[in-house]
């Protein structure tokens, strides 16, 4: 089936992200709260709750921090009263950038997101005004060397809208409501897989120059960096030579 692989682009921000697993119990707390908060403390019924405790577990998070964050989540715990926020905006060589964020002060979030797209070259937009280029599902990237068939065949079967295959890796693209569905069934097959989450997947990806390239890093890493800052998404495509140099 046909459709571009991110494949690259992906493991490079993954590599960049886990250098700063500092913060990352922080924000996997914060976003196990909000979701229980927003969508029940039932992982089998809350696919973000299911996402987000998989993440935490990944990230070697006890069971009992975890149980904590959700019980905090449904206020059986006292905490800070966490709200879920989005901003959007433009970087370097006008690419779209969604910034999702946790934060129990907005103004302070919202002031130190658009200092991070002022300093690196970008600016902040209106609501709407780039979400509109992102789709909201699942990804699920698979291992080399597993069978491109039988990975077809039984995610489509499972509810997966698109399978593409890139330099031998394969990518498999699901709606949010299937995505859990479709990783149990790849899983169950006993098929090998990389990495898998749910994400706001660019719709068209921008190729960049290098140059644009490095000022994109330098704000995305920006926001990263704050505490306040779950994720951030772009619509940018790097180049595989940069890529490889800054690995």
């Amino acid at each position: 089936m046909a459709g571009h692989s991110k494949w690259a682009n992906i493991k490079f921000r993954k590599g960049v992200q886990d250098a700063k697993r500092g913060k990352i119990f922080t924000k996997l707390i914060r976003e196990i709260t909000v979701a229980a908060r927003m969508g029940g403390g039932d992982e089998s019924t809350n696919p973000r709750l299911r996402d987000a405790v998989k993440k935490a577990l990944s990230a070697n998070m006890k069971r009992d921090t975890i149980d904590n964050a959700i019980k905090r989540g449904v206020g059986g715990l006292d905490g800070e009263a966490m709200v879920a926020m989005r901003y959007e905006g433009y970087g370097p060589g006008g690419i779209a950038v969604l910034v999702d964020c946790l934060s129990d002060n907005k103004n302070r979030t919202v002031s130190e997101v658009r200092h991070a797209f002022t300093k690196n070259g970008g600016n902040l937009g209106t609501d709407g005004s780039v979400s509109y280029l992102f789709s909201n599902q699942g990804e699920i990237l698979m291992a080399p060397g597993q069978s491109e068939d039988l990975v077809m065949e039984l995610a489509i079967e499972a509810g997966a809208s698109d399978v593409s295959v890139d330099d031998g890796q394969i990518e498999v693209i699901t709606p949010v409501e299937a995505y859990h569905s479709v990783l149990n069934v790849l899983q169950n097959a006993d098929l090998e897989i990389e990495q898998s989450h749910l994400t706001m997947r660019a719709q068209t990806m921008i190729a960049v120059d290098d140059e644009t390239a490095q000022s994109l890093i330098k704000l995305i890493d920006m926001l990263e960096d704050l505490d306040d800052v779950q994720e951030v998404y772009s619509n940018a495509e790097f180049s595989e030579n940069l890529l490889e140099s800054m690995n």
